[in-house]
């Protein structure tokens, strides 16, 4: 794989004068400790690179640091390329002899049509589709041991998921000799990045770059217990049309050279001014106790940055680079950081991070846009439009990723719905306390005409739409679900517990179900069952309603049994309504767990009509077209007349956004 640099001898000269062989040997074989190790500072003169002036910082580890990356990049805006060195150290978390390595390749996602991702996707993400300029990959040039020794020919693609040959977004690496448990070991990596023309989450639009997923980054090895697991291993698969990312903790030190004219975001914090030489400019990032590392570059950001704090966050800088047509949006987007931020660290815990970057893509470049990373995030790309709340509430849900999927940091492989669906449940919150928007819940619920079951991997949905339905909607519905039924400041409880427990730890759906468990003091099996194992939803009918006129105490009234029927999934307390034709109701309430229920009332006035939940507080019932029977007067029986449809649309319609 060499070949491909080796037919430009300059540009193989710098990548070599890149190497991080030159990082001081003595950080990166470091062991772990609760303090951070120093920085390497390599002030550049020429192409050369200068041996580095230490830098210390010392807080407490938040994470276990498994990973360390030390990286050398440099963009090349005319030929779309990243040029990177590697340095990559590994501890062994588990209680066995560790063999081989893992590389998640994602780029390799665009090689071709026929890659796993493109075959799933068709070559598409959320509207945003593929061009002939759609095509990218990643090449390993080089890979040694630190003490030199070359694993090129042990590189493999494998496919663990579907056997496609055609996708290389997983590679092993054989080591020359174990990774004993509690040992660490460092290899060193050359690598070339073709970027495509973004439509999924990396890739350029003219001269924007958005890089997302760029390196060669090591899979997740998982020691027993870790999500449930039965034994220790490596938890690998390929990059799918639906599936995002996994990843471990570690620290990232990382410099990146663009020319001179670009400005650049990243992960972390800057560890000392750009410098610039005339031609290109450099950045070195640090960021620890994240488990990836994103950038972005443009010559056209316009860049502002606001110090903020709150009770809860003790000081950190939110930094804004906006594309120009947006420049006048500053305030809004500034805000809408500054009221996630704040509830955010009041209902789950401090933002621990120094920290925030917001990217504004440009014009059709949304590809890019609506992405979280560590400390990073993107909005919509600068042609949305500006009427309404969907500005900040894509900010409010991308920020609310730095939670779950930043620092609890699920599978989301396996497990998509503790990172969507929590977020989607938390941006709601946010966006009704802060912004008066409230979520049309049984307008959502209606969408859910395909439910399956939230832990599951991501590919097993059969399309991204039924992905998105399940575990960014019906997951917060369920999350709904539960808060309906112990109340919101006990969901507050069960939501901080669950991120104080699991911050920086990969919990799974049981963790989360023992944290409701143990907060509440009550078993949830049956509801997780059938709403998170299981792909149900509730759904209730009016089944039969028999009336007749007869007379008691020689006076005439009316004996009416109605037939309630559950047809889907169980949900406590369903509330009845049975309206009579002078205006008099009478409300019941079913516990709902039966096959069926009959109630029998006796009143003065014809039954009119019955109302299953007709304040529509059902939140995980997507069928009501069956909760509403109107009945017809005859002497001897009624009719059925089911205008479900028109109360549907009434609960539509009911004056409520989302």
């Amino acid at each position: 794989m060499m070949s491909r640099l080796s037919k430009h001898p300059a540009l193989w000269m710098l990548v070599t004068a890149l190497a991080i062989g030159s990082i001081s040997a003595a950080y990166v074989s470091g062991t772990y400790s609760d303090t951070r190790s120093t920085i390497a500072q390599e002030p550049v003169a020429g192409n050369q690179l200068q041996p580095p002036a230490p830098v210390r910082i010392e807080p407490v580890a938040l994470s276990r640091r498994l990973v360390e990356y030390h990286m050398t990049v440099q963009l090349e805006p005319e030929r779309k390329t990243l040029q990177g060195a590697q340095a990559v150290t590994w501890e062994n978390p588990g209680s066995k002899p560790v063999s081989e390595l893992y590389f998640h390749m994602y780029p390799n996602a665009f090689q071709s049509k026929r890659t796993t991702f493109n075959k799933e996707s068709g070559g598409k993400l959320r509207g945003d589709e593929m061009t002939k300029d759609s095509f990218g990959r990643i090449d390993i040039t080089s890979i040694r041991m630190e003490d030199g020794l070359d694993l090129s020919s042990t590189l493999q693609f494998v496919q663990p998921d579907d056997g496609n040959k055609q996708d290389q977004t997983l590679v092993m690496v054989r080591l020359p000799k174990p990774v004993n448990p509690g040992e660490r070991t460092t290899l060193k990596l050359n690598f070339t990045v073709q970027l495509p023309s973004v439509y999924a989450r990396m890739g350029y639009k003219d001269d924007f770059v958005m890089a997302g997923q760029w390196f060669p980054k090591l899979a997740v090895y998982e020691p027993k217990g870790t999500r449930g697991r039965a034994e220790e291993g490596w938890n690998l698969h390929q990059y799918h049309g639906n599936s995002e990312f996994y990843s471990d903790f570690g620290i990232y030190n990382v410099r990146i050279q663009v020319p001179s004219k670009y400005t650049v975001a990243a992960t972390g914090f800057p560890t000392r001014p750009a410098t610039d030489d005339g031609t290109k400019k450099t950045y070195s990032f640090y960021a620890d106790d994240v488990h990836d590392f994103a950038w972005a570059a443009s010559p056209k950001f316009v860049y502002y940055e606001e110090p903020f704090s709150t009770p809860n966050i003790p000081g950190m800088k939110i930094k804004l680079y906006l594309d120009p047509s947006h420049k006048d949006l500053k305030d809004r987007y500034i805000y809408a950081a500054k009221r996630a931020l704040t509830k955010y660290s009041e209902w789950y815990g401090s933002y621990p991070y120094s920290t925030l970057s917001i990217v504004v893509p440009p014009e059709g470049a949304n590809g890019a846009g609506g992405m979280e990373y560590p400390t990073l995030i993107t909005s919509w790309d600068a042609s949305v439009d500006r009427s309404g709340y969907g500005l900040e509430r894509v900010i409010v849900h991308e920020i609310g990723h730095q939670y779950w999927y930043g620092m609890v940091a699920s599978n989301e492989f396996e497990e998509a719905w503790l990172d969507e669906g929590f977020t989607s449940y938390a941006e709601d919150l946010v966006m009704e306390n802060e912004f008066g928007e409230k979520p049309n819940l049984p307008l959502e619920s209606s969408y859910m005409t395909s439910p399956a079951p939230l832990k599951q991997n991501a590919w097993a949905y059969p399309t991204h739409g039924n992905y998105a339905d399940n575990v960014y909607t019906r997951a917060k519905l369920v999350l709904k679900g539960i808060e309906d039924q112990i109340g919101p400041k006990t969901m507050q409880r069960v939501m901080r517990t669950y991120f104080e427990r699991w911050s920086f730890r990969h919990p799974s759906t049981a963790d989360f179900q023992k944290t409701l468990e143990d907060v509440t003091k009550s078993s949830w099996s049956g509801f997780f069952d059938q709403f998170v194992y299981g792909g149900m939803m509730a759904d209730y009918t009016v089944d039969k309603v028999l009336s007749k006129r007869t007379k008691v105490d020689g006076q005439s009234v009316y004996e009416n049994s109605v037939v309630i029927r559950k047809l889907g999934a169980s949900y406590k307390n369903v509330p009845v309504q049975f309206h009579f034709t002078d205006g008099s109701t009478v409300d019941r309430t079913w516990e709902g767990h039966d096959a069926q229920v009959l109630f029998t009332l006796t009143s003065n006035a014809p039954l009119e009509w019955v109302a299953i939940d007709p304040q529509h507080t059902l939140i995980l019932e997507n069928k009501r077209m069956n909760n509403f029977y109107q009945t017809q007067v005859d002497e001897q029986w009624k009719v059925r007349w089911n205008i479900g449809l028109v109360k549907l649309i009434e609960t539509l319609v009911d004056g409520v956004a989302w």
